[in-house]
């Protein structure tokens, strides 16, 4: 019987510029261990030099401004080689972007508007080759998800808000943990909504020139 080929998995370092537990949850779920750097990005500030510089920008290019600024924040600091992906979610409705609500007051009358309706879930990805014999590549993209939310009472949005969950996510809710059952329906990448898309990272990566093993740890890798 031939021998077993084996991939080359774990051999490019990832490094995760969120400190989003979903996210890191999300990669781990599918094989792969990524290094953890939060950036200490301004995202106010970020935003708003943009929009001085170039005008009101879409919802779809906020996420994707973030996520660069974050990424290129931990590459120019970080001491680990490796790839650097940063990300950033914002959800969008009636053309408007809403990310983590200030206060649970704000979260209320946010679901009271979203109630019954849908959204755009916006999250943009930015991959930089950071490592020291790297292609030093440098992209991004954004995936777009539509959400659509159940028809929530008065009480529902009380109790979902009292448990302080919409405060820590962008766009108020969640779809994997206990706002999943306020989500009736999804169109596009369900991993988006929880704010990584798989398939656009795969993609990124295969662009900079790196296989989607490449980032799998051993262990889950090998089998």
């Amino acid at each position: 019987m031939p021998p077993t080929s084996r991939l080359p998995t774990g051999t490019v370092p990832l490094v995760l510029a969120s400190a989003s537990p979903a996210r890191l949850a999300t990669l781990r779920a599918a094989g792969v261990e990524p290094v953890v750097v939060v950036s200490d990005v301004d995202e106010d500030a970020v935003v708003a030099e943009a929009a001085d510089r170039y005008g009101a920008l879409p919802p779809e290019d906020i996420a994707l401004l973030l996520a660069r600024a974050k990424c290129e924040a931990v590459a120019s600091g970080n001491d680990v080689s490796g790839v650097v992906l940063g990300c950033d979610s914002v959800l969008e409705l009636d053309g408007e972007v809403h990310g983590r609500p200030a206060d649970a007051a704000e979260a209320a009358a946010r679901w009271r508007r979203m109630r019954g309706r849908s959204g755009l879930l916006h999250t943009g990805h930015w991959l930089i080759d950071d490592r020291d014999a790297g292609t030093g590549a440098t992209i991004g993209a954004t995936a777009s998800t539509a959400v659509h939310f159940a028809e929530l009472t008065d009480e529902e949005i009380r109790h979902y808000v009292a448990t302080g969950e919409p405060l820590r996510v962008a766009g108020a809710f969640t779809i994997d943990g206990l706002g999943g059952p306020f989500v009736t329906r999804i169109e596009g990448d369900h991993h988006n909504v929880v704010g990584l898309s798989l398939p656009l990272l795969r993609d990124l990566l295969n662009d900079a020139g790196i296989g989607w093993f490449e980032v799998v740890t051993p262990a889950t890798g090998q089998g």
